[in-house]
């Protein structure tokens, strides 16, 4: 038998993010030892389909899926098993010991498949359910940032039916938040898709309009003339933070085309702090971290406004990307760790998590 451990990782997703999550896959993939770990790729189709076989990867990259195999994980525990289904039939592939979802956004950084994990009862890199769900959803997260006195922007949420009912009210309400700029943004969603900058009515409008496409809830913040500090926190029970970064986007703001296409935007590490902001902000990223229980991994991204110097924290991501040039394993690489070090850190925080998870009675004896 193989000493090795079976890492079932996990790409695509039914989200706007697919194609990043792809390029973060990609990069993971690069550096995996093959003499420690017998590596299962499992892809999900933008239609929700999970797929496996060979090279599923490069399949996915093509978008050419005839080759691959309908992918079944049972959501029961003790099978932990991998299957693929041919001819109506269960046929297994493996087992598998851990799983990496590289899923960002959507149906896989928002607690839907790590709930799933959660009944399979396997051991998985990343938060929970609660701190998926808390850091995915922009609106939650900040309500759950002013209960730990944690300074953010003033916001506020709306559905996307109150937009589509009532559009006039909804723009009366953000003139009541702020002044112009006002930026608009999917509450689930991340890597910048559907955000827009508004400088008056007629972008807000259409700010709406595109956030509320990828999102039935839409935030809606006070803009300001900031700079953009992130910080990659990494751990379970005690989580440990990276020297801050700073993102000099070359685009209005830290856009899409700036994280994954153009690679134009400057990222300064370590940001250029006083070593009390510095320290300040790590022990913010951590705090926050710790109030939505997240676990393994997050980056969380700050703004300090360059008019007051004051500090507000925008959001945590609980699946940043992991791309060579994403600024999570950047920050961990000035920090003193290594990508395919940081990638082997986190496997084993998810056992660790596991291993806890395990302590717990699931049986109630009178």
């Amino acid at each position: 038998m193989s000493d090795k451990i079976r890492l079932a990782v996990i790409f695509g997703g039914r989200s706007g993010e697919h194609e990043v999550s792809l390029m973060s896959a990609a990069s993971i993939l690069s550096v995996l030892d093959p003499h420690k770990y017998e590596v299962l790729q499992i892809g999900i189709t933008t239609k929700g389909q999970w797929l496996t076989g060979e090279q599923v990867l490069p399949a996915f990259q093509e978008h050419l899926y005839e080759g691959l195999k309908p992918a079944v994980l049972l959501p029961q525990p003790g099978s932990n098993t991998l299957y693929a289904l041919e001819t109506g039939k269960l046929q297994p592939i493996s087992q598998v010991d851990v799983v990496f979802p590289v899923l960002h956004g959507t149906f896989g950084e928002d607690g839907t498949l790590q709930g799933f994990l959660e009944l399979a009862d396997v051991a998985y890199v990343g938060a929970g359910v609660l701190g998926s769900a808390a850091g995915m959803d922009k609106g939650l997260f900040k309500h759950v940032m002013q209960a730990n006195d944690i300074p953010v922007l003033e916001y506020a949420i709306f559905n996307r039916s109150d937009i589509q009912k009532d559009m006039a009210g909804v723009i009366r309400q953000c003139e009541v938040i702020a002044d112009y700029p006002l930026f608009v943004k999917p509450a689930n969603l991340g890597s910048s898709v559907g955000i827009s900058k508004a400088n008056n009515r007629a972008e807000l409008v259409n700010s709406f309009e595109m956030a509320a496409a990828y999102d039935r809830r839409v935030i809606v913040e006070r803009g300001i003339s900031a700079r953009e500090i992130e910080i990659s926190v990494l751990g379970n029970e005690e989580p440990v933070a990276s020297v801050p970064g700073e993102v000099i986007p070359k685009d209005i703001f830290y856009s899409y085309e700036d994280k994954y296409l153009n690679g134009v935007a400057e990222l300064v590490i370590p940001a250029q702090l006083s070593e009390e902001r510095s320290e300040l902000m790590r022990a913010l990223a951590v705090r926050a971290y710790k109030a939505i229980d997240c676990a393994g991994m997050a980056r969380v991204d700050f703004f300090i406004d360059k008019n007051t110097d004051e500090i507000f924290l925008g959001e945590l991501n609980t699946i940043p990307g992991f791309t060579q040039i994403s600024m999570y394993p950047k920050l961990w690489q000035a920090s003193g760790l290594p990508y395919a070090a940081l990638v082997e850190s986190l496997i084993a925080l998810a056992f660790e998590r596991k291993a806890e998870r395990d302590k717990t009675e699931r049986e109630f004896k009178a």
